[in-house]
């Protein structure tokens, strides 16, 4: 799986299939599940270290699971998170990236919109693979005061729209959106040429992620866009389940959008 491979994904209409992996073995069963990404997500925070957000989740962390999980990715693309803080500059922000490509990422991750400018632009100048990452952003929620649903009025709509075709232009490669209304993540879909990944923002999305320790039911409590597909089946088997219901189309459904 390529960068080029998930923008045909799109132009033929078939679901792109998305699930967080930390580790090795994790990352080894997905792969061979034939997922289409693996996402090192910083994630980690919550569902490795135990924190209550990923404020806590360091380059060194993301460097380590990173090098873990591109061991055993041969198939799927692997896109690594940059963890909170890792941006605050363009510089940095290159740095930080490349760091995390020679660990063995084919893409790396952030969060934000027209305000990282400088950020995308530098990283598109260096070949670096961009998925950027819009709606819900987990690293602002003592910003906006917690994991509240996005895109809910016309005007900040627009304004995850307008941040996405931002993005696009300045050559990101693919977008994750986060907690935003099914009509507003279909909406984004359709306006753009490249992938956008849903988590939480309706069928009509390009593909759907999930952070495997929610679809594998470990989570406890977890949000209102998570299905545990791990009941009575293997990792295996509800691995494929995922795999299944978002290329059917029947993952998710109204009860998993807002």
């Amino acid at each position: 799986m390529n960068i080029n491979d998930l923008k045909t994904l799109k132009q033929s209409g078939e679901k792109i299939t998305c699930l967080t992996a930390y580790d090795a073995s994790f990352a080894q069963l997905f792969d061979e599940c034939n997922i289409d990404i693996i996402l090192v997500g910083d994630s980690l925070g919550n569902v490795i270290q135990g924190d209550k957000n990923t404020l806590g989740v360091s380059m060194d962390d993301m460097i380590y699971h990173t090098q873990a999980t591109a061991k055993n990715t041969n198939k799927a693309l692997l896109i690594a998170d940059m963890p909170y803080q890792s941006y605050t500059t363009a510089a940095q922000t290159l740095a930080n990236a490349q760091r995390l490509i020679n660990a063995g990422a084919d893409m790396v991750k952030f969060e934000g919109g027209r305000e990282f400018e400088a950020c995308f632009k530098l990283l598109q100048s260096h070949n670096i693979p961009v998925c950027g990452h819009l709606g819900l952003q987990p690293q602002s929620v003592l910003k906006i005061g917690g994991y509240k649903v996005q895109g809910r009025d016309q005007h900040s709509a627009e304004r995850i729209l307008t941040d996405a075709k931002a993005l696009e232009n300045w050559g990101v490669k693919t977008i994750v959106i986060e907690c935003v209304p099914a009509k507003l993540g279909k909406q984004i879909s359709q306006s753009l040429t490249i992938p956008i990944i849903g988590i939480g923002a309706g069928v009509d999305c390009d593909g759907q992620v999930l952070v495997s320790y929610d679809m594998l039911g470990i989570t406890q409590n977890p949000p209102k866009f998570v299905k545990n597909f791990l009941t009575n089946s293997s990792i295996q088997s509800a691995t494929k389940d995922f795999i299944q219901a978002v290329k059917n189309r029947d993952f998710p459904t109204d009860k998993h959008s807002y």
